[in-house]
């Protein structure tokens, strides 16, 4: 370490500047340090300037001792001594400063060379004025002359400016002498030896200080680069011409588990990984830097280790000696470890999704953009598949955000396992997913990795102990067929996505151009619905609830309807599902409560008024509170209110799903569990759960009274489960007689359906009980027969060896409607020949003008009638 002249600072005084060294004759190197010769002939005077004092102080006394007795009384001589030797005083304690003089250095330089010739002077004149009996053989002329030469030669040469000055002050003082004798100028010589002995010895004082202070700063400087080396904030490394280490901190060498000096020697490329360096387009690597010599500043590179990855970041000059000559490298290190780790976080952060570890949006993004580009920068073949989880917020708002996360990490799980190797799967936020498969796109292919995913997902899952059950739906676009860019393709199976919701759920849609249409046409629709909201365009209908056994009416189903002044009527299920995307569902739902226990509540007592609960609203906490309002409103007893709730609303169990129940039980309300054995929920709920009444769905009862169908089996399965838990039971979608029959000869305690007719205004059904109080009467079919579709084809019919022509207006695999033939008796026998090379026998079953209802002897498949060719009628 290279240390710098030191400079010792009293005030403002500097004893050690360049100015005092130039003027006292001992700045003669260039950059203004004293030449080494110089040094040593100061350090020597200064050794032995007491002996000078002394020899000064002797002279004095040996000269004048006589005129001193002699005189005693005369003490104007020894003024001139006096201030000779206050003079001398000033020139001891000047150059340390200790009269603090705050003067620059040249002035003070000034104020030295004054003291000096003063000193001379004085001293002269002292001498001059004592008597002639002082003893003259006390020095010879000859020995006061060399005496002279050697103080020049020896002192005063070497100290120009003082040594200039004290050669005039003596001058003067000989020519002034009124006695000739040479022995008086020879002790002012010695006196002015001894002042600027003073002078050299405060000099050599302040040197030794100023090299005090020096290793003072050394050792501070030590220790502040050991304390910097044992934070690990940085080390120190040194080599030799040859690459191989010199110095090495000790630090470095215990964090890397060698011993004290075991990397002396050893090549600095031995410790770094030379393949690893952090190299960017304008950098040079440390290989070059060592190479080529040249200086380097905060190079990364991999340390050569064992175990965990470690960076460094190595700066380095290199070192020369006076002939400029290279003499190896000097640096400094510093430990990039955690910083790469925090850009590694960083970068994983800003390309994977931070919960479930997959890609994040910005990510896939990117995959989809190079997927839709081939190598020729045409478009490419690739598949992008958007999912998104069903019924999932029902569990964010059942049993919390932390069950909600959980669940999305073992779907995220699920996700990659079935897709595997063949594409990326990513997360696009909430419950969206994304998968992006590259490469050419088999549709068929597609179709069954969806239907994977799908059923997958729809697996159930333990979160927090509990079973959940979710669903996925899947949008498919396929690139080019279905875009070409990735903008494009991303709002292409969008549009798919909202399809395979639209399907009921649960399933995937390919994109076709038809659903751009089908999308703006949704968007109207919306707007629409929010215009009759604020307009009070939506109106109830009320259909009846009749008991099974004494066929009176004991309750009305609340029915929401849409009369577009466009459009015209609009189904509930296709605007419902609308109002909950876009919010609405809260205040329709309001709306529907409030109106349907106003009209209940003009009703006789013994009808009940049921309400559907969407399960945005059975989740929201402010449903108990608008139940209780419309109750007060209206003044409806709340036994007389039924809330229907799905399946759908309470497939999590969970604390705040059984503080909803016990809250809206608690006001007195009748709870019915809706649509029952259509969800994905166990039967465990109905343990715990306090429903009133089970309602059967009309999928089960409708087919039920045709032979060999297994609904009637369930339909009672589910009667023996609700009387077993003190339950009622309503079936849904009763339309036929035998229906009607089978349904009370199975226990159902209710019956719901068109056999007892539509829904009707709540003007309808005052005038109704007016009329007919609260009995009801079944109409309609007789029995249930097939689903029937529409159909208009001509066809030849035989009877008793003549032929006839009708029309099949609708047919079924069991039956259809003919026309043509008028009043034709029930119970008659033909032959129909329903297309070319297929006849079936059939009897009339009722007959109505030129009408009339056939069944076949035996079923036929339908399809078959829709491809086969017409009859041919002519001749």
């Amino acid at each position: 370490m290279t240390i710098a002249r030191t400079r010792i600072k009293h005030s403002d005084t500097n004893i050690d500047s360049p100015a005092i060294l130039a003027s006292l004759g001992l700045a003669d190197n260039a950059d203004g340090t004293s030449p080494e010769w110089a040094m040593q002939g100061m350090r020597a005077v200064s050794r032995a300037w007491p002996l000078f004092i002394m020899a000064q102080i002797c002279i004095i006394v040996g000269a004048g001792r006589t005129a001193l007795v002699g005189n005693m009384g005369e003490l104007s001589q020894l003024v001139p001594l006096g201030l000779a030797m206050l003079c001398s005083l000033c020139l001891w304690l000047l150059p340390g400063g200790r009269l603090a003089i705050r003067l620059k250095p040249q002035y003070q330089m000034w104020l030295i060379c004054a003291l000096s010739f003063a000193t001379a002077l004085l001293t002269g004149l002292w001498f001059n004025a004592l008597p002639k009996q002082i003893p003259g053989g006390l020095f010879t002329p000859f020995a006061g002359q060399v005496t002279l030469a050697l103080i020049a030669l020896s002192i005063f040469g070497h100290v120009r400016a003082p040594g200039f000055v004290y050669c005039v002050g003596l001058a003067l003082c000989t020519l002034s002498l009124s006695m000739p004798g040479r022995d008086i100028l020879i002790g002012v010589l010695l006196l002015a030896v001894g002042g600027s002995m003073v002078l050299q010895a405060r000099y050599e004082s302040a040197r030794r200080y100023s090299e005090q202070a020096n290793t003072k700063r050394n050792q501070r400087a030590e220790m502040l680069l050991h304390d910097y080396e044992e934070s690990g904030r940085g080390w120190f490394w040194e080599t030799d011409r040859s690459g191989a280490l010199a110095y090495i901190s000790p630090t470095l060498e215990r964090s890397l588990g060698a011993e004290k000096g075991a990397l002396i020697g050893r090549k600095l490329t031995d410790l770094v990984n030379m393949g690893a360096a952090d190299e960017h387009e304008g950098n040079r690597t440390l290989g070059y830097h060592l190479s080529s010599r040249s200086s380097f500043s905060d190079v990364a590179v991999r340390a050569a280790t064992q175990g965990d990855e470690r960076w460094w970041a190595l700066s380095g000059h290199p070192a020369v000696n006076e002939f400029g000559q290279f003499q190896g490298f000097r640096g400094s290190g510093s430990d990039l470890t955690e910083m790469k780790r925090s850009q590694a976080e960083v970068t994983r952060l800003a390309e994977f999704d931070s919960l479930t570890g997959l890609a994040n949006r910005l990510q896939m993004q990117r995959a989809l953009e190079q997927a839709v580009v081939d190598a020729r920068g045409g478009a490419g073949e690739c598949a992008l598949f958007l999912l998104d989880l069903d019924r999932f917020k029902n569990v964010n708002d059942t049993m919390g955000h932390p069950a909600g996360d959980a669940l999305l990490r073992e779907v995220s799980r699920r996700l990659k396992h079935v897709v595997g190797e063949r594409g990326m799967v990513g997360r696009l936020g909430g419950d969206e997913f994304k998968v992006v498969l590259p490469g050419r796109a088999d549709r068929p292919k597609l179709a069954v990795l969806a239907d994977a995913i799908i059923a997958a997902l729809s697996q159930p899952y333990i979160i927090e102990g509990t079973q959940v059950v979710i669903g996925a739906s899947v949008g498919i676009a396929v690139c080019p067929d279905d875009g070409s860019t990735a903008d494009a393709l991303v709002r292409n199976a969008d549009l798919a996505l909202y399809a395979a919701k639209d399907a009921g759920r649960g399933v995937h849609r390919f994109y076709s151009s038809d659903m751009h249409a089908e999308a703006e046409d949704r968007r109207r629709l919306e707007e629409d619905l929010r215009t009759a909201l604020a307009d009070n365009a939506l109106h109830l209908v009320y259909q009846p609830l009749v008991s099974s056994q004494s066929g009176q009416v004991v309750g009305f189903e609340t029915l929401l309807r849409w009369n577009h002044p466009e459009r015209g009527p609009v189904s509930p299920t296709i605007f419902v599902p609308i109002a909950e995307e876009a919010g609405l569902i809260g205040i329709l739902g309001e709306w529907v409560l409030r109106t349907a226990c106003a009209a209940a509540a003009q009703w006789p007592s013994t009808t009940r008024i049921a309400v559907n609960v969407s399960p945005i609203q059975f989740s929201s906490p402010a449903l108990p509170g608008i139940v209780m309002n419309a109750l007060a409103s209206s003044g409806l007893a709340p036994q007389r209110l039924e809330l229907e709730i799905t399946e759908s609303c309470f497939i999590n169990e969970g604390e705040k799903t059984d503080r909803m129940f016990a809250q809206l039980k608690s006001l007195g309300v009748r709870l019915a569990l809706d649509d029952f054995g259509t969800g994905y929920s166990s039967l465990g709920y109905l343990k715990k759960a306090p429903f009133d009444k089970i309602k059967i769905d009309q999928s089960f009862v409708r087919g039920a009274a045709m032979a060999g169908n297994r609904n009637a089996a369930i339909i009672t399965s589910i009667v023996s489960l609700a009387n077993a838990l003190g339950m009622d039971t309503t079936a849904e979608g009763v339309e036929t007689h035998d229906e009607l029959e089978l349904l009370r000869s199975l226990g159902v305690s209710q019956i719901q359906g068109f056999i007892y007719g539509k829904g009707s205004s709540r003007e309808e059904i005052n005038m109704r009980f007016a009329e007919m109080g609260t009995t009801a009467q079944p109409s309609g079919f007789k029995s249930s027969r097939p689903p029937r579709q529409s159909m208009l084809r001509s066809v030849a019919i035989h009877h008793q060896g003549q032929r006839y022509v009708g029309r099949v207006r609708n047919i079924s695999a069991g039956g259809a409607m003919i026309e043509g033939l008028w009043n034709v008796p029930p119970e008659t026998n033909f032959s129909i020949e329903i297309a070319e090379g297929m006849t079936v026998s059939a009897v009339t079953r009722w007959s109505v003008d030129d009408r009339m209802g056939v069944q076949f002897a035996q079923a036929i498949d339908v399809r078959q009638v829709q491809a086969g060719a017409p009859v041919r009628l002519a001749g």
